[in-house]
C-alpha cells in the first residue's frame, strides 16, 4: 500500500496486499459504444448449436424493438456472417471500427468479416485470440446495444475466461443437445460460469425433437430430452428446445436467417427482460 493510498479500493487499479475490494478486470468499452447488456451463449462442447442459438436470439429480440448486436467470440470457427448473409469488410477510423449490419438491423463483428477469404484458417495461439475478443469490445464502436449477444467457442478455455473477466457479462445461456454425453460435457461449461460467479440465465436444447409434418406426432432422433433434468440439478430457471427442422438449415445457409417465423426462444426472451427490469 502506497502512502497516498485514500483506501477507497473501488476506484483503485492497484492490486496490493491490503486490497479488500476485488480487482476490476473489465476492459473500457469503445468511446462509441453503449452497450447495456451482455450476454453469453456457451457450451462446453461444440456442434451443438452456439451460433444458431445466438442468431435466433438476436433475431427474436430485434423483433421485439431491442437494439440488438453479435460479438462472434469463434475466432477460429466463426459462422455469424454467413447465417445472416454478411460480405464485404467494415469500415474504420481513427475512432475504431464500424460493425456490419445485417438485414434486420443486428450489428455484428466477427473474424471472417476480416479475412481475406472466408475460408482463410486463423492459425493463432491462444492468447492472439483472447486479445482479438478484447478488440472487438474496446476497438469496435457498437453504438446504442440494448442486449449484446457473445457467440463462444466450445470448451472452457482461453477466450470464455477471457470473455468472463473482460467484459460485463450480466449472464450466460447455456445451449445442449439431448444425448447424456453432451450433457455431461456441457456441465463443464455450467460450473465454470459457477466459478466466475456469472448466472445462468437459461438452458437451449437444440435438435431436441423431430415433428412429423402430417401427423404432429415428436419424435426423439437423438434420444429422450435432458434438458429438464439438466435445468433441475443446476437450478436453472428458464428452459427452452429448438426442434429438427430443415427450414432452419435452408435459412442459415442462404443467410437469411431473420425471415425465418420461430417462437422456440420466446422464454428465453422474457427472461432477459425481467432481468433487465
Amino acid at each position: 500500500m502506497s502512502e497516498s493510498c485514500n483506501h477507497d479500493c473501488g476506484s483503485c487499479a492497484s492490486n496490493c496486499a491490503d486490497r479488500t475490494a476485488p480487482l476490476d478486470l473489465h476492459e473500457a468499452q469503445n468511446e462509441f459504444s453503449d452497450v447495456k447488456k451482455v450476454i453469453g451463449v456457451v457450451s462446453g462442447k461444440g456442434g451443438v448449436g452456439k451460433s444458431l442459438v445466438t442468431s435466433l436470439l438476436a433475431c427474436s429480440l430485434q423483433e421485439k424493438g431491442y437494439d440488438t448486436a453479435i460479438l462472434d467470440a469463434d475466432i477460429t470457427g466463426p459462422s455469424i456472417p454467413r447465417i445472416f448473409g454478411l460480405y464485404g469488410k467494415p469500415l474504420g477510423n481513427e475512432n475504431g471500427i464500424s460493425p456490419m449490419i445485417a438485414d434486420n438491423g443486428t450489428r455484428i463483428m466477427s473474424m471472417n468479416l476480416l479475412l481475406e477469404n472466408a475460408g482463410d484458417p486463423v492459425v493463432w495461439r491462444g492468447p492472439i485470440i483472447a486479445g482479438t475478443v478484447k478488440q472487438f469490445w474496446t476497438d469496435v464502436m457498437w453504438g446504442p446495444v440494448d442486449y449484446m449477444l457473445v457467440d463462444m467457442p466450445p470448451g472452457t478455455g482461453d477466450v470464455p475466461l477471457t470473455v468472463f473477466q473482460s467484459l460485463p457479462v450480466d449472464g450466460i445461456i447455456i445451449v445442449t443437445s439431448p444425448q447424456e454425453l453432451v450433457s455431461m460435457i456441457v456441465e463443464k461449461a455450467m460450473n465454470m460460469a459457477k466459478m466466475m460467479d456469472i448466472p445462468v440465465l437459461a438452458i437451449v436444447e437444440n435438435m431436441a425433437y423431430y415433428e412429423c409434418p402430417d401427423c404432429h406426432s415428436r419424435h426423439m432422433i437423438f434420444g429422450e430430452s435432458q434438458v429438464e433434468k439438466l435445468a433441475a440439478k443446476h437450478q436453472i430457471p428458464v428452459t427452452a428446445q429448438i426442434p429438427i427442422d430443415p427450414r432452419i438449415a435452408r435459412f442459415a445457409d442462404h443467410g437469411s436467417i431473420s425471415q425465418l417465423e420461430q417462437n422456440w426462444l420466446d422464454p428465453v426472451v422474457e427472461a432477459l427482460e425481467k432481468k433487465a427490469e
